[in-house]
Formats: structure tokens, C-alpha cells, sequence
């Protein structure tokens, strides 16, 4: 498969976007209970909206499982170089999980995503729900040592994983947090002073979402920096390529995002309160479409090789 004149292993890049998609969203969600839902609701933690944003998260997870097992598969029969049914026994799949990075850090996953469905359960405490958040940033961060930052060696390696891992928190920061919002300017206006909750949430999501863009920013430059190395690589080879459309997709995302900010939610507040949340529900809903058109764009790149490795 051929896109934008770059190579690409279809389900592989299939199964990652797939499974990046869900981990964030699962990530996202619970950061935006926690830091942007739970202090608009104070008094009412059991609103309708926080059962619907729990919800997305169980789908998220069950989501992430799946994709994350046929990504497993398709690894085995990567590595071991044999087809995907050969490659789907216990040895092949048990010698993945117990004798590679990969393997290691999927077990390692596994115990967030138990942790994580344990603690959405028995949520009936402040630790438990902080412990449900831990997991879940778990699960998303721990993704880094699965890419080309895993691989990289020395300090440049420590400096590697950490804007990776500080990049894929912001990134599911905002990601999830768009659902979210999507989901809560989508519910009817059951509860007495929604109009009123929305205007909050609105807002406090608007700062996390000023955050997560300037930390995806300088990782991204740090990320861009450590696997591309320079202007002329972004535009001769195949990992370059891909990673311009990435972050024109990216760009579109921030103007849709100033809009937001700039325009519609001052008009919250207003007489035009009920247009301006429509519009914002509408550019909210495409900034996620745009977002998960960069998982899908993130799943490719980390099958190519970096475009710095050809520049050397």
C-alpha cells in the first residue's frame, strides 16, 4: 500500500493507529474527569455526563485490547518472519511476550489495563479513582518503548522517551478531552444549570488544551529533531514525507482549535449561547476526526525506518 508516495504495511499500520487511537482516548478521558469534569461538578460527582464519559472509557478499553492483541500478532509474524497463522501459537507469541522489548513492555500494559478496569469497578474513592488515572497514563506513556524512541541508545535515548512519552499524555489529553466535549455539548440539557456546567467545562478544557498543545509542540520539535535531523530529509525521504502531512493535519487541528478559543466560547456566556455551542460542538467533532487522522499517520511512521538513519 502506497500513500503520499510512501510504502506501508496496511494492517500493521491498521492495528497500531487502532490501538494508539483507543489508549489515548482511554488516557484522555479519565485526564478530563479528573482535571476538567470532577471541579465544574463539585457537589454532583455522579452526573449523567460523568456515567456517559465512563462508559467511553470501558469502549475505549475494550477497544485497546482487541487492536493491541492483533497488533501482537502481527508483530510475531514480523519478527519471527513467518505468515500470521504459523506465527499465532503459544511458542511464537509466548517467546514475543517473554524475550523482547516489545513483549515486555505489553505485559507491562496489561497490568495497567487490568488496574485501570479494577479501578473503574470499585470508583467509590478519591485514591481509586487517582489509581484508574495512574493506570491509564500508564498504558498510553509505556506505548514509547514500543517506537524508534525504545531503540534509541545513550542520553539521547533518555531525552528520546521523555518527549515521547510527555508527547503521547498531551496528545491523549486532547484527544480524549475532544470526545468528552463532544459528548457532553451533544447530551440534552437534563440537569438543572448544564448550560452553566458546559461554560466551565468549555473553558477549563480550553486551558488543558493551551497545555497539551505547547508540551506537544517542543516534544514534537525534540522528536522531529532526534529521528529527521534536518529541512532536506523532511523532503527526500519516505519517514519525511509522512511526517509533513502529519503536521500540516496537526496545524489544521490548532486553527480549528483557535476558533474554538478565540471565537465560540467567549459567545457561551452570551444571548447567542445556544448557536455558539452547536458551531462548537460541530469544530470540536472535527478536530477529533483530524486527530485520529494523525494516530492513523503515527501508526505508519513507526514502521518506517527514521529519516535520519539515510542522512548519515
Amino acid at each position: 500500500m502506497s500513500w503520499f508516495g510512501v510504502e506501508i504495511a496496511g494492517p500493521l499500520v491498521a492495528a497500531r493507529a487502532t490501538h494508539f487511537a483507543a489508549s489515548a482516548i482511554v488516557a484522555g478521558v479519565m485526564i478530563f474527569r479528573s482535571a476538567v469534569l470532577a471541579p465544574s461538578l463539585r457537589s454532583t460527582p455522579r452526573a449523567t455526563i460523568d456515567r456517559q464519559l465512563r462508559i467511553g472509557v470501558w469502549l475505549g478499553l475494550a477497544a485497546a485490547i482487541v487492536s493491541g492483541l492483533v497488533w501482537l500478532v502481527l508483530e510475531a509474524a514480523s519478527m519471527s518472519g513467518l505468515s500470521v497463522d504459523e506465527a499465532t501459537t503459544p511458542e511464537t507469541l509466548s517467546t514475543v511476550l517473554t524475550a523482547t522489548q516489545f513483549g515486555s513492555v505489553m505485559q507491562l500494559r496489561s497490568i495497567c489495563v487490568v488496574v485501570l478496569a479494577a479501578s473503574l469497578v470499585q470508583e467509590r474513592t478519591a485514591l481509586l479513582r487517582w489509581l484508574g488515572l495512574a493506570a491509564a497514563l500508564g498504558l498510553v506513556g509505556a506505548i514509547a518503548w514500543t517506537g524508534h524512541a525504545g531503540s534509541t541508545a545513550g542520553n539521547a535515548g533518555i531525552l528520546h522517551l521523555a518527549a515521547d512519552v510527555l508527547h503521547l499524555w498531551a496528545a491523549s489529553a486532547w484527544s480524549g478531552g475532544l470526545l468528552a466535549l463532544v459528548l457532553l455539548l451533544a447530551a440534552p440539557r437534563q440537569l438543572s444549570g448544564e448550560a452553566t456546567l458546559q461554560t466551565m467545562v468549555v473553558r477549563r478544557f480550553s486551558t488543558l488544551g493551551i497545555i497539551a498543545v505547547g508540551i506537544l509542540i517542543v516534544s514534537g520539535v525534540i522528536q522531529t529533531w532526534l529521528l529527521v535531523g534536518s529541512i532536506q530529509a523532511m523532503a527526500v525521504t519516505a519517514y519525511g514525507r509522512l511526517l509533513t502531512v502529519k503536521i500540516v493535519v496537526f496545524t489544521a487541528m490548532l486553527l480549528l482549535a483557535a476558533i474554538n478559543r478565540i471565537w465560540l466560547t467567549p459567545h457561551l456566556a452570551t444571548a447567542a449561547a445556544e448557536r455558539a455551542t452547536a458551531m462548537l460542538r460541530r469544530t470540536a467533532a472535527a478536530e477529533l476526526m483530524l486527530a485520529l487522522v494523525v494516530f492513523v499517520l503515527v501508526g505508519a511512521l513507526g514502521t518506517l525506518h527514521p529519516a535520519a538513519h539515510f542522512m548519515i
